[in-house]
């Protein structure tokens, strides 16, 4: 896949850094949080839909990019 925006990897981080905070919580935190992860990930999703059709790409493909980006870019977030 060509150029990635860093728009693009920067919501994707923003996501998976949320995601990572669920680790560990329960009840109306974890809740809390899950919803957070939920917002982040609608963003991105939203972003990688509108950037694919005005660039005429396949939206999976550059969603697998991002993503494959993000996570070969630095560490799982879960994990620091």
């Amino acid at each position: 896949m060509a150029d990635i925006p860093d728009d693009l990897i920067t919501l994707e981080r923003s996501a998976e850094v949320e995601r990572a905070k669920l680790a560990g919580l329960q009840g109306e935190e974890h809740d809390a949080q899950l919803n957070r992860w939920r917002t982040a990930s609608e963003a991105v999703q939203a972003a990688i839909t509108a950037h694919a059709a005005a660039a005429g790409l396949n939206r999976y493909e550059l969603e697998q990019a991002v993503k494959e980006a993000v996570r070969h870019g630095r560490e799982d977030p879960a994990a620091e």
